[in-house]
């Protein structure tokens, strides 16, 4: 009735995919370990923020053109490479960042941009529109002419379910990093391992291809 076939293998699939690391999950962690549980869960609304972006331009079949014109699709990349790159030297350079779990620090963190970073992140990785192009009507009627509905059902489903996964990273990594990050010294090269972190990852996007 609703166009969607073979539901309950798309839920434990789509859960094992989440469980899977991936660029998001980089991402994160690296928010979480570095500036704390709430920058780690804001990232988490972020990235589903962007998730559902895919979610649309999928299901009105915009990330087609996508997965077909190598010109935007490179566009994408690169745009989303250099966006982690920089986001990465801002975290490696900036001591300011560092979020002890105190109240003053936790001030000085700018989650808006935090969340707006997180959405740039997902949006601008192309092969994450790939994936939901590619995934999602593998459970849709193929007889069916209005994919719409089904794709923004499993798309919503997708992206609950993951978020779920990635507010339990959030708050394990932060809690488990707490303590550390009272020590200066130590607090000083989470940061900058979280930085380069995102560097290799602006790397890896970079080097990204459509296969």
């Amino acid at each position: 009735m609703t166009g969607i076939i073979h539901f309950e293998t798309f839920l434990l699939t789509g859960i094992l995919l989440n469980l899977t690391p991936g660029n998001d999950t980089i991402f994160i962690l690296t928010k979480s370990i570095g500036q704390g549980k709430k920058a780690g869960i804001v990232s988490a609304l972020g990235i589903g923020t962007g998730s559902m972006v895919h979610t649309i331009l999928a299901a009105f079949g915009l990330s087609v053109i996508i997965a077909q014109s190598i010109l935007l699709f490179n566009i994408i990349k690169y745009a989303g490479a250099a966006y982690l790159l920089y986001i990465g030297y801002k975290m490696l350079i900036d001591k300011s960042q560092l979020n002890n779990g105190d109240i003053t620090g936790s001030k000085s963190i700018d989650y808006f941009k935090i969340y707006r970073a997180a959405i740039y992140t997902n949006v601008l990785n192309p092969k994450v529109a790939l994936f939901f192009i590619a995934f999602l009507p593998q459970f849709i009627d193929p007889t069916l002419k209005n994919t719409v509905l089904p794709f923004l059902a499993l798309g919503l489903t997708f992206i609950t379910t993951g978020m779920i996964w990635c507010l339990i990273l959030a708050t394990f990594a932060s809690a488990i990093f707490a303590r550390l990050k009272n020590n200066k010294k130590i607090s000083r090269y989470i940061n900058k391992i979280c930085g380069l972190a995102l560097i290799a990852l602006g790397v890896k996007v970079a080097l990204t291809d459509r296969k």
